[in-house]
């Protein structure tokens, strides 16, 4: 699938903007639950910091989702999977806006997960394999775009229906708008058989690179530390720096385009100098949170650290996600999923660390305090990695023509005359 009939050269095809629509509503339902604890820890009568267990559950989801179902679908038909995983994200929501029971709610946002999950792996590669090679990364970019566009757009829209409408509301819409995203795509992607290019035997066996698992270990620790803060955001915002509810949503934003900007940036240095710029952004994260505990009490530098939290944190994701397929070699679509569940790990351990410290003598310095160390230990992996060599020698990459569900692979990676070609690239420190 190479490209979409109608197509003009130089331009993605209308699939990829569906897609990245997709990734967009599964960002904002991992993340405006933030936006939303105190509706719904009022509502569903649990405390703030259990109310957070629903930022932990989703991405417990996603940890297992990832990787697990970029394997149990290397032989669906790729627009059969996209649409089950949008139907499930769909009805999931139902469930959790139709129900009273936080068990219930807690339950419906991991299957949501696992759909996400399911999404996300098969979403990549055919965006990708429709664009082509010429556009593969362009296409690329816009779909983590659409993740990073929820924390700009649909996060804080989610945050201000929930204050104004309920917390159910925002999980209505998105059960809405992800059936109409399942229409689109049952009317965009050709219905064709899949075919697995790699066995599963050969994508686990790429895996065993030393220096793509420091690359996962720095992903899982910078989003630890940047979602234990931002879990528990709303509570530190309105308590400590005195910011009226209504204005959360505000702030929230600030945060999307600092996130927003920070992708932007790690997209365009990382390929130049990858380690330079994780250690220096890891290390301005660290400092960034550290400095929300005594500065949290004004509404305006809370604001602005906000922001520089995503600008910084958010710097790191493209480029440690780059490096990990590229270490990953031959198993670019399992490193990719397992880079999102990485992250996820991170989210999951960082809000359940983050919710006790909520609850212990720190109260709402806890969080912050807690994402600090996180970040701070995020240069331990990156120094490893830059020790081992990881942005200085040449990384030596064998490519295919295509990985699973015909995706095109990895930069670095290409075939010629249907032989796979070694190609070589460098980076600097």
């Amino acid at each position: 699938m190479s490209s979409t009939p109608g197509t003009t050269p130089g331009k993605l095809p209308f699939v990829v903007w569906v897609l990245a629509a997709g990734t967009f509503l599964m960002g904002t339902t991992e993340f405006v639950i933030a936006g939303l604890l105190p509706e719904l820890s009022g509502d569903l009568g649990v405390s703030t910091s259990k109310a957070g267990l629903l930022i932990t559950a989703f991405a417990l989801g996603m940890i297992v989702g990832s990787p697990a179902m970029a394997m149990a679908t290397l032989r669906l038909p790729q627009r059969r999977t996209l649409i089950l995983a949008l139907t499930v994200f769909s009805l999931g929501h139902v469930v959790a806006a139709l129900s009273a029971s936080f068990t219930v709610v807690l339950i419906a946002r991991v299957v949501t997960a696992l759909a996400t999950g399911a999404f996300w792996s098969v979403g990549a590669v055919v965006a990708t394999a429709a664009a082509g090679p010429a556009a593969a990364t362009r296409a690329m970019g816009v779909m983590i775009g659409g993740l990073t566009l929820a924390n700009v757009v649909g996060v804080p829209i989610g945050s201000f229906a929930g204050q104004y409408a309920g917390w159910r509301s925002p999980f209505w819409a998105l059960a809405a708008l992800s059936a109409l995203a399942a229409a689109f795509i049952g009317r965009f992607i050709p219905a064709r058989k899949q075919r697995a290019t790699v066995s599963l035997r050969a994508e686990c066996g790429a895996l065993r690179h030393g220096r793509l698992w420091l690359a996962l270990t720095a992903a899982m620790l910078i989003m630890g530390g940047v979602l234990a803060t931002y879990s528990y955001l709303t509570p530190l915002l309105t308590d400590r720096a005195g910011i009226p509810e209504a204005a959360v949503p505000l702030v929230l934003v600030a945060f999307g385009i600092g996130a927003l900007g920070g992708t932007t940036t790690g997209g365009r240095l990382g390929d130049r100098r990858p380690m330079a710029t994780t250690v220096v952004a890891a290390a301005a994260t660290a400092l960034v949170l550290l400095l929300l505990i005594p500065l949290s009490t004004n509404p305006v530098t809370v604001t602005t650290l906000v922001l520089l939290m995503g600008l910084t944190g958010f710097t790191v994701n493209p480029v440690v996600t780059a490096l990990a397929v590229r270490f990953a070699g031959e198993a670019p679509t399992l490193a990719s999923a397992l880079s999102t569940s990485a992250f996820n790990v991170g989210i999951a351990v960082g809000s359940a660390i983050a919710g006790t410290a909520l609850n212990s003598t720190l109260g709402l310095t806890g969080p912050p305090l807690v994402g600090a160390v996180f970040a701070a230990l995020t240069l331990l992996p990156l120094t490893a990695l830059a020790a081992s060599g990881g942005g200085v020698r040449t990384a030596r990459i064998v490519g295919q023509r295509t990985a699973p569900h015909g995706a095109v692979l990895s930069p670095g990676q290409a075939a010629e005359g249907g032989r796979p070609v070694e190609r070589v690239s460098s980076t600097t420190w």
